[in-house]
């Protein structure tokens, strides 16, 4: 999968799933560069000929660095209905990190208070509350350690910005590639290896149980030794 295209992974009459890659945006910003929603519509007005615009509703979205799964509406309904689900905690989502330093535990359930910096898009984690903090909650068990890295499987309990990344570099794991949290040097195509591996959820028209699941990068090394152990 290129900087420029997606994977999907699931689709029907209300909801769109794809695999992000790294180094595209969920959605536009500042830069202009084309986002994933963007892309997304224009595959569905292709594959559909449809002569007018295309609806297409983003519920979550995932940092530009970070692989992965999001989920898109295709309906105003659905759209209405996962952000709710999303609000009330109701769609469990998972994501690998791979990190340098094992962390103290092999899994363990991570609270912090983070405090959001808008000017530097960067949140700070602090153990105990603090002014203007917003309280984090992760879970991560270590799936498996390859002989410089360790694949942690990460289960957010709260949506927080750059909650796992902030987290995982407050007990010094931070993410392979994430210098903003605290890792020594870069990747060579600016991602990090923070991956948004799956989601379950109650389909929100048919009310069908969903697990949607997306491979991790074959790019890149790392990603694919971890993908060879786990058969994923």
């Amino acid at each position: 999968m290129s900087k420029n295209q997606f994977q999907v992974l699931f689709e029907d009459n209300h909801l769109l799933a794809v695999s992000k890659p790294s180094g595209m945006l969920t959605q536009g910003d500042r830069t202009r560069d084309k986002p994933l929603n963007e892309l997304a519509k224009e595959f569905l007005k292709e594959k559909y000929k449809k002569p007018g615009d295309v609806y297409l509703g983003v519920p979550h979205r995932i940092d530009r660095p970070t692989s992965g799964l999001v989920l898109l509406a295709k309906t105003s309904k659905a759209l209405v209905r996962l952000n709710k689900m999303f609000q009330e905690k109701q769609i469990q989502k998972t994501y690998w990190a791979v990190v340098k330093n094992k962390p103290q535990n092999s899994e363990g359930t991570l609270v912090h208070f983070l405090v959001r910096n808008p000017e530097k898009n960067k949140s700070t984690a602090h153990d105990n509350e603090v002014k203007g903090s917003k309280r984090a909650e992760l879970s991560y068990r270590v799936k498996l350690s390859l002989d410089n890295y360790h694949l942690l499987e990460v289960y957010p309990k709260t949506g927080r910005h750059h909650q796992i990344r902030s987290q995982l570099s407050a007990i010094g794991s931070p993410i392979k590639g994430d210098v903003k949290y605290g890792f020594d040097r870069t990747n060579s195509d600016a991602s990090i290896h923070l991956h948004a591996r799956s989601i379950e959820f109650i389909h929100p028209v048919s009310k069908e149980k969903q697990k949607i699941s997306a491979p991790a990068p074959k790019s890149d090394a790392v990603w694919k030794a971890c993908s060879k152990l786990l058969k994923a």
